[in-house]
């Protein structure tokens, strides 16, 4: 049963747009509020003592991650109506700094920690995985309006699939980055622009009768779903956390073969629109392939040439695990409730 069109709350400054800039959004507090107003001056015009404290706000809360988001958005598509100097201003990006500060301390303190990759690995390919719970759910008792609610929190990354690991590519070399850019050539379609994975999932939007326009949820999704952005952005943007970033893209391409069978069961049983079947199904294959690439030739290839950087690897491991759970939790808290996951209810 495919749903009839259905069209999320307008953010502010427009409508989102397939391509291109994203609108620019509400604020959620004092820190994204001081970002969205200086975002909208000239560059050059913050400074410091405009922005409010960061220490303290919470490593995973709604206004530090909407912040956070603002500002990596800058290096990828942009914002609709800001200047483009803005991403290498000086002072936002001492404020970036702060907020990155806070949530790498957050992640830090609830991550194990270690240097065992091969443990890490291992685990991940034993039940239950993190985030596997909620592909479980919709695969055996979940709704389609829980189905609907869980592509617009994933919109938020796979309108961006794959962006965020070809950041690591210039900060590896050898075996690592060789194998590292063979597996994101599948990502991004194999030259195929129809094939790209981004454009399966606008394609899977338009499926379920939601608004396939860049970040158009964006109001929508809390920050248990940003947050994971977030992790793959900052990872991605510094050079000393390659090690996080390549243990995180293994952590992903591991665990969502499983995940995207059990979606690909789900879906068939609601009888959704081929194309939402269709996004999950090429990840059941293809994502089988790229968990034994990254373990054998991206860490591996590393972790030959940097062993060093074996705690960093684990940190990537663990901290996917632990906001994925953090986003399952939430799901699973609204839902047993009856309730929307989202920052407001979709139009039904």
């Amino acid at each position: 049963m495919t749903a009839p069109a259905v069209h999320g709350p307008a953010q502010l400054h427009g409508p989102a747009r397939l391509y291109g800039p994203a609108a620019l959004p509400g604020p959620r507090g004092p820190l994204s509020a001081a970002v969205l107003d200086a975002l909208l001056r000239a560059p050059g015009s913050a400074h410091p003592e405009e922005w409010p404290p960061v220490a303290g706000v919470g490593p995973y809360s709604e206004d530090l991650h909407l912040a956070l988001h603002l500002c990596y958005e800058l290096h990828y598509r942009g914002l609709r109506g800001v200047a483009t100097a803005w991403e290498w201003d000086p002072e936002l990006l001492r404020l970036r700094a702060r907020l990155e500060r806070e949530f790498m301390d957050g992640l830090r303190t609830d991550a194990a920690g270690g240097d065992d990759v091969t443990s890490e690995l291992d685990e991940l390919l034993a039940e239950p995985v993190g985030g596997a719970g909620t592909s479980r759910r919709l695969a055996e008792s979940g709704e389609w309006w829980q189905m609907r609610e869980y592509f617009v929190h994933r919109s938020v990354y796979h309108h961006k699939e794959a962006d965020p690991h070809a950041l690591v590519i210039p900060r590896l070399h050898g075996r690592a980055k060789a194998s590292l850019v063979a597996v994101e050539y599948d990502e991004f379609g194999a030259g195929r622009a129809e094939d790209v994975h981004a454009q399966l999932f606008v394609d899977l939007l338009g499926g379920a009768g939601l608004e396939p326009g860049y970040l158009h949820y964006l109001d929508d999704v809390p920050a248990p779903a940003i947050a994971i952005v977030n992790m793959m952005s900052m990872f991605g943007l510094h050079r000393g956390l390659r090690g996080a970033l390549v243990g995180h893209f293994a952590a992903a391409e591991t665990t969502t073969a499983p995940s995207s069978r059990r979606m690909v069961q789900a879906l068939e049983r609601l009888r959704a629109d081929p194309a939402c079947v269709h996004f999950y199904s090429e990840h059941v294959e293809a994502d089988a392939v790229h968990e034994q690439v990254m373990r054998r030739d991206v860490i591996g290839g590393l972790l030959d040439d940097e062993p060093e950087l074996a705690p960093d690897v684990v940190l990537g491991i663990q901290a996917t695990g632990l906001l994925e759970d953090r986003l399952a939790h939430h799901l699973d808290t609204a839902w047993d409730r009856n309730t929307t996951s989202l920052l407001r209810p979709l139009d039904e």
